[in-house]
């Protein structure tokens, strides 16, 4: 009997968009100019970046249309994704990469002009304003074509002129596959010294902040824009008429990202979440003088995880009052939220901290005993570790303060390492889920073993001169059993003769010092 037919079900979206960018990551992994998802995931982006153009801009065109009204073009041809890319069978092999990258050349359409890259980094808003333009040329500033192979990149080109980000289900489906090449990206990236902040905690902070259409969101420290994509698809709740989309579109968020990597992939994270022009300032977020921030500068809500144990070099420290200044880029972030909040009432703040902040001395006293007595520390989250794994195992907390300040008292909450486990991980990693209970606890404060309260202002400890010397935030739950080793005896030992191998290094030193001051 003759075998019926294969049938093969139709993809979904999801599938479909999956298998395109697996393909264009396997052709990618052939060229020699790429190694590793560090190099590969930058390409990526910069190609679906102008193919998210051209189909964006097709729509409008086509709304000026249907409206009779004048439209206009933010990229020119012959350098449209349509006029160079779209035809599968167009220039390829080293006359694309020359395209691409050279200042000069001869274009697809037979004229002399300037590369592509070279094209868009001259961009320019219009009658001295900011547009599209300002946008893309500050993206293709930091970007560079590292594929060594004109046919392998126009391979990967025909692949990406599949996705069609005029269709709202396949933009929905590749920002979420987006993220997860970005998580891909950070695990790969290792020592790059920030951490990214996990999503269900990007999440609770945003969720607990909540934003709504009509105030302003900064992310000082913005990365690939996980809390503004958070914040703008909480905020995309609300707008449920055409006034309101607008207004979420037009100057709702913004972010900060002094490096290049991350400031692209914010960009596209961003676009492919509905922001049509994300605006990111490329610089470093400390680089104005504190005290010349104004009024003008302050923002409704900032959301972020600043560097941590990140240090900055002189010119940034003299931006800061003398008595404030550190080389410890959190405490200089946390002045820098401070200043950018409206007054009033009007600002509020989630911070992600290091656990080394809460106890820190000197300088950091001072700045946490501004924010006692100027701000309202009214939340502090203690999360266990592992919660940043995997760039570090160092415990982190988030602070929750607005401009209703001074402080009163604090509510503290432990959120405890997973159950039979001592703390999260790369493989088993903080969900949602987890923080279900914090959640129900936030709106009612009720009593709970993880929870208790803490006198604000009688943690500023002074001298008999009235200055700061202490401001001690890490307070111990009073409800906790004592502590739990859950490290096997082995381990326990190993630890034991690594402080003590510790001390040892340090008592070397200062015996070397001593004998030098000795014999000077």
């Amino acid at each position: 009997m003759a075998r019926a037919p294969k049938t093969t079900a139709p993809q979904t979206t999801a599938q479909r968009l999956d298998s395109i960018v697996k393909s264009a990551r396997k052709i990618m992994r052939k060229d020699k100019g790429l190694n590793g998802d560090l190099d590969r995931l930058p390409v990526l982006t910069w190609i679906m970046f102008l193919k998210f153009l051209d189909d964006l801009e097709r729509m409008h065109q086509d709304e000026a249309e249907l409206a009779g009204s004048a439209f206009a073009s933010a990229i020119e041809p012959p350098y449209r994704w349509r006029d160079w890319a779209a035809d599968k069978d167009g220039i390829t092999g080293p006359d694309l990469l020359t395209f691409i990258t050279a200042e000069k050349t001869t274009l697809p359409d037979g004229s002399e002009g300037p590369g592509l890259f070279a094209y868009l980094r001259a961009l320019r808003g219009t009658n001295g304003g900011r547009d599209r333009r300002d946008v893309i040329a500050t993206v293709f500033r930091g970007v560079t074509n590292r594929m060594e192979s004109g046919y392998l990149l126009r391979d990967v080109i025909n692949l990406i002129n599949a996705i069609h980000f005029d269709s709202s289900e396949e933009m929905h489906t590749l920002g979420r596959l987006y993220e997860t090449l970005l998580r891909e990206m950070r695990d790969a990236a290792g020592d790059s010294g920030e951490f990214y902040t996990p999503r269900a905690v990007v999440r609770f902070m945003v969720e607990r902040i909540n934003p709504t259409i009509g105030e302003t969101v900064l992310d000082p420290a913005c990365g690939t824009g996980g809390f503004l994509t958070e914040a703008f698809t909480h905020m995309a709740l609300q707008a449920d008429t055409v006034e309101r989309r607008n207004q979420l579109q037009s100057g709702s968020l913004a972010g900060i990202e002094a490096k290049s990597l991350p400031f692209l992939l914010a960009q596209m994270n961003l676009l492919l979440h509905g922001l049509e022009a994300p605006e990111i300032d490329p610089g470093n977020a400390l680089r104005f003088r504190l005290t010349e921030i104004g009024e003008r500068e302050r923002v409704n809500v900032i959301l972020t995880n600043p560097p941590f144990g990140g240090e900055e070099e002189a010119g940034i420290l003299s931006n800061f009052p003398d008595d404030r200044r550190t080389a410890e880029t959190t405490q200089l972030f946390l002045q820098l939220i401070m200043r950018r909040l409206k007054r009033k009432g009007q600002g509020r703040a989630a911070v992600v901290v290091p656990h080394g902040t809460l106890f820190g001395t000197g300088v950091a006293a001072r700045i946490k005993a501004d924010l006692l007595e100027k701000f309202n520390l009214h939340t502090i989250v203690r999360l266990p570790e592992g919660v940043f794994a995997p760039y570090t195992d160092i415990a982190a907390n988030l602070l929750f303060f607005d401009t209703t300040g001074p402080t009163g008292p604090i509510a503290y909450w432990e959120q405890p390492a997973p159950n039979g486990r001592r703390k999260y991980s790369k493989t088993a990693p903080l969900q949602s889920a987890d923080l279900a209970d914090l959640s129900a606890w936030w709106d009612t404060r009720g009593e709970d073993p993880r929870a208790w309260l803490v006198d604000g202002p009688s943690l500023i400890e002074r001298d008999a001169g009235g200055q700061v010397v202490a401001v001690n935030l890490d307070i111990k739950n009073p409800n906790a059993k004592a502590a739990e080793d859950h490290r096997t005896p082995a381990e326990i030992v190993e630890a034991a003769f690594t402080k003590e191998s510790e001390v040892l290094a340090l008592l070397d030193e200062l015996r070397e010092l001593v004998s030098q001051q000795a014999f000077a």
